[in-house]
């Protein structure tokens, strides 16, 4: 497999929408996409709450979209997801992204409303390693992702259940439903078929990753925002995650998603076969680690620990709800109210970034 390009730039708060243009540019945007097709804006809400690092900002959708303007790709869509423990409508308008979608007139459209898209059957080409057994009635996806292009948006942040999160993560609530939570035992396996199933979907495939403060710590919510001031696009999903990955501090290579689809020939995970265009990152290590929250150590013992054989009487009948009431009053009630925004008001008070966003 031939050198994957990942763009990365060095950005500031003066200059990050100049930036993002730069940087798409450099990662080979028109290559990548399919000017005759719709694009879809694969924004991330890891959080309905504006934690600093979690969710996609103003500032890389308003950068990405005036580039993809001036590149000629006029026809584009906002596309959102929700879990069982987002809420993305209010995340939309917490996070500002309302105000970019109105600014350049972005349509938005949710996946989980019946009169924007239907979920129909896929049966995927390529050899599956888990999707079809978690779901052996048939794996159902978007009708509405068909033909288009498609741009993810991650941040870069540490995961609880998967050490990074990145451009494959991204796509795990785009293409999966509230049903998702079944692939949690199995959730690397599952983002490599879904990488898989992208390829075989879209009309071109990108990432913008935003790393004007990264997440480090027990993510994607629980997090503890660090000023980094880097931003990266690239049409290899697999690559920028490994890029990602290395700057925050990991061997992408031992991450179980970067690893597979490596191997797989889904893209590149090692960082020899990975070419830097932008700015020099040799010397970046952020001595990120991701840690625990309560969270986690539920989750560790449900999905990869003792009680992993009895995981469907927890996740696939109603007790399920027990799961989703606790998350709230943990992340929502308790974390978010006495922790995450102190972290927040600091965050927009002291942090360049936290003045940007407040100026939008």
């Amino acid at each position: 497999m031939k050198k994957s390009k990942v763009a990365v730039i060095k950005t500031n708060s003066k200059t990050v929408i100049q930036d993002y243009e730069k940087l798409l540019n450099k990662a080979g945007l028109k290559k990548a996409l399919d000017i005759n097709s719709t694009t879809i804006l694969k924004d991330n809400i890891s959080w309905h709450f504006p934690m600093p690092g979690a969710n996609s900002t103003p500032w890389q959708l308003e950068g990405t979209i005036r580039a993809l303007k001036n590149s000629g790709f006029n026809d584009l869509v906002a596309v959102e997801n929700k879990t069982v423990v987002t809420r993305p409508k209010a995340g939309e308008k917490l996070n500002k992204f309302d105000i970019i979608f109105d600014r350049y007139k972005i349509p938005v459209k949710y996946n989980f409303d019946p009169g924007h898209m239907k979920w129909v059957e896929y049966r995927p080409k390529s050899k599956l390693r888990i999707l079809d057994k978690i779901y052996p009635e048939g794996i159902r996806i978007p009708d509405y992702f068909f033909g288009k292009n498609i741009i993810q948006f991650p941040t870069m942040k540490c995961h609880i259940y998967t050490t990074t999160t990145g451009a494959m993560k991204n796509a795990f609530g785009g293409l999966l439903n509230t049903k998702r939570h079944y692939t949690h035992t199995w959730i690397h396996e599952t983002l490599v078929d879904l990488l898989k199933i992208q390829k075989e979907i879209h009309s071109g495939i990108f990432a913008v990753m935003d790393g004007t403060t990264a997440g480090n710590g027990p993510g994607p919510r629980t997090l503890i925002p660090v000023k980094a001031d880097y931003i990266l696009a690239s049409e290899d999903q697999t690559a920028i995650d490994a890029v990602s990955a290395k700057m925050m501090g990991f061997d992408p290579m031992e991450i179980g998603y970067i690893r597979l689809a490596d191997e797989e020939g889904l893209g590149n995970g090692r960082p020899e076969n990975i070419e830097i265009v932008g700015d020099d990152i040799s010397g970046v290590n952020m001595n990120f680690s991701v840690g625990n929250n309560m969270a986690s150590s539920v989750g560790n013992m449900l999905w990869f620990g003792p009680f992993k054989s009895i995981q469907k009487l927890f996740f696939h009948t109603p007790l399920v709800y027990l799961f989703v009431v606790s998350s709230d009053l943990y992340h929502d009630k308790f974390w978010w109210k006495f922790k995450g925004k102190k972290i927040f008001e600091k965050w927009k008070s002291e942090s360049e970034w936290g003045r940007l966003w407040e100026s939008y």
